[in-house]
């Protein structure tokens, strides 16, 4: 099943349009978004194929933290993360 996982991480400066740019092309390949311009923290939505809620989060941090790591993007805390399968949205 499609999951679609939403994670914020939260640090202590601005995080730029160019950072921004950056993490929304890391996370492209998996149908991702990113978000956080001008904010103290950012955050991406990836989609992912998992059986269950607990092995989206798990699939979609792993994909968050790789895609932060090749952005260049500091290493901030994780601070929300949410995930809603294809079933629960068409509800």
């Amino acid at each position: 099943m499609k999951w679609s996982v939403s994670i914020v991480a939260e640090g202590d400066r601005e995080v730029s349009h160019e950072e921004v740019l950056a993490l929304a092309d890391a996370v492209a390949g998996s149908g991702g978004i990113a978000s956080g311009i001008g904010s103290m923290h950012y955050g991406a939505q990836v989609v992912v194929e998992a059986d269950d809620r607990s092995s989206a989060v798990r699939l979609g941090t792993e994909t968050f933290v790789g895609a932060v790591r090749e952005a260049g993007l500091p290493a901030w805390p994780i601070t929300t993360t949410e995930a809603i399968s294809e079933d629960d949205d068409l509800a």
